[in-house]
């Protein structure tokens, strides 16, 4: 099945592809904790490059723009978490509690498009399938090629892909081998997110770093 945009193109849906290890049936082990945390991102930089939320003195703000009907449960949700009449800090709009329920939260509207099955096991965590692996395949290796050959080449969207799969050490995408010898174009990549996106790479950075701190005792 094609993924189709507003259907499974949403950066959040893109991401948690991404994210799936097709030999396990499960997705990406390292990421697992700062996962909820950069979905929440990625549905921030869907709001972003849809027109819907912007960046004013270092704080998310909403822009008045009309919201699209297929922006999707998810992603509508976390621009709930940014007051149409108060902006909001980075970070707060990440840290709203909802990456705790963020992978379930996407893998459901998958999964309702026909995108992915789930198959739900007793004593063992579900096997998540894809049903045509053939995009997803297309989109990782496009989202490889930014931090691997010219980071210029890739959309807006592919690079926050690239960005988020590194800061959050998606190994479905990049094992270190993958960006070793490629510091040039990942910092390229990630000035071109700090360029468009300003205040949102730090603030997922943060994010993802809470979800790796063990909790204090």
């Amino acid at each position: 099945m094609p993924i189709s945009h507003h259907t499974a193109e949403t950066l959040p849906h893109q991401f948690f592809l991404l994210s799936h290890h097709p030999e396990k049936g499960r997705l990406d082990d390292d990421s697992a904790e700062p996962r909820g945390s950069l979905l929440c991102a990625a549905a921030v930089a869907e709001l972003c490059t849809s027109g819907l939320i912007e960046d004013r003195d270092g704080r998310a703000v909403r822009t008045g723009a009309p919201v699209p009907a297929g922006l999707g449960p998810f992603v509508a949700a976390v621009l709930g978490d940014v007051p149409a009449d108060r902006p909001r800090r980075w970070l707060d709009v990440l840290e709203q509690q909802r990456w705790w329920t963020a992978e379930e939260a996407v893998r459901d509207e998958l999964a309702a498009a026909g995108v992915i099955t789930v198959e739900r096991r007793r004593f063992r965590s579900a096997r998540i399938h894809v049903a045509d692996p053939g995009p997803v395949r297309g989109l990782r290796d496009r989202v490889r090629a930014a931090a691997r050959n010219d980071p210029g080449a890739a959309t807006i969207r592919e690079t926050v892909l690239a960005v988020l799969a590194i800061e959050g050490a998606v190994n479905t995408v990049f094992g270190w081998r993958d960006l070793w010898g490629h510091k040039p174009a990942v910092r390229a990549l990630r000035d071109r997110f700090d360029r468009e996106l300003p205040g949102l790479r730090e603030a997922a950075v943060g994010s993802a770093a809470l979800r790796r701190t063990p909790a204090s005792t």
